[in-house]
Parts: C-alpha cells; structure tokens; sequence
C-alpha cells in the first residue's frame, strides 16, 4: 500500500514514551469534541469507557500524527486483531484481549482522537487511511469500530456501514449513545 500522505503531518507507531501526550490528546477531544452531541452528565460517563488503550501500543497497532510545522500531537488512532472493539485500559467490562481469525473477522479501528486545534482539516480520513492500510496489510479483508455520536458523520463520509445502535456506557441512569460501524477494506 503506498504511504498515505497529509501536507503538513506526519505519522509514526505510537511508543509508551508517548502516552501522556496521547492521554492528554485524548482528555481534551473527548472533553471539547463531544460537547453539541452528548450533554455534559454524559462526557462524564463516556469518560469511564472512553480514552488510552495501552494494549494498541504494546501490539505496535496505534499511530500518533504530529504537525510538521510545531511538532504538536495532532491526532490518533490505532487498529487491532484483538477481539476488544472500544475502550481504555481503564474500562474492563467489554475488553477481550483474544485474536480475531483474519480472513473471517473484522479487525477493529480503534481509540481515533483529533486535538480541537487541528480538526477540519483532513487527519480523521488520514489516520483511518493509515489504519485501514495496516490491517489489510496484516490479512483483513474487514474493519468495525465503535463511533460516538460525534465521530458517525466521518465515519459514514468514509464508506463505513450501522451495523447496530448500543448504549456503549451507563452510569446512574446516564447513557451514552454509540454505533458499531463497519465496512470492507
């Protein structure tokens, strides 16, 4: 597959020396990023599920972009063969660290975060370029993910199919809303 390219970033596999820049890129998206599509009570709860997968890092699956220009982490994201389909090191109910069979299963795009600073200009479709290129070079010929409700309308832009609605997280009578998503790569 030849390199995807975006004027002005780069791309790289993700090193446990980067996540607590990956960790605060994430806090901040998930706290600016989901405001206009989940009421604050619910950022608190997504919270719980959403955030670092430390298990993508160690698998050498998980990307980081920086820009060129100020060397900022710009965006993130990371693939996997593992049967885990969303969640950080800290949400335990729906992790599963078995293998997905290539060939019969989905590969899974995972933990996909832009800084607020950088959206608007492309490193969504960029980093699921970088991660769909993976897994089908790894034998898949299908990926899922799990998208908030404020990452769907990219995700339908790039081809990627409902497949079901779920409350990905509940606390307190408080859910929060996903949708499993997925497509042939």
């Amino acid at each position: 597959m030849p390199e995807p390219l975006l004027e002005g970033f780069a791309y790289r596999l993700a090193t446990e020396a980067d996540t607590d820049e990956i960790a605060a890129l994430m806090d901040t998206a998930i706290g600016e990023l989901q405001r206009g599509f989940l009421s604050e009570a619910q950022i608190a709860v997504a919270r719980s599920i959403m955030g670092l997968d430390r298990q993508l890092i160690a698998d050498a699956t998980y990307f980081v972009v920086h820009d060129t220009g100020s060397g900022r982490l710009a965006a993130c994201g990371g693939w996997s063969r593992r049967t885990t389909l969303y969640g950080g090191d800290h949400s335990t109910a729906q992790r599963n660290a078995a293998l997905l069979r290539i060939g019969e299963d989905a590969a899974r795009i995972r933990a996909m975060y832009t800084h607020p600073d950088f959206v608007r200009r492309g490193l969504g479709r960029y980093v699921l370029a970088i991660c769909e290129g993976a897994a089908r070079d790894a034998g898949f010929t299908r990926v899922e993910l799990m998208a908030t409700l404020a990452g769907q309308p990219l995700y339908r832009a790039c081809g990627y199919q409902l497949i079901e609605v779920i409350i990905s997280a509940s606390i307190d009578g408080i859910d929060v809303p996903g949708a499993r998503m997925g497509k042939a790569i």
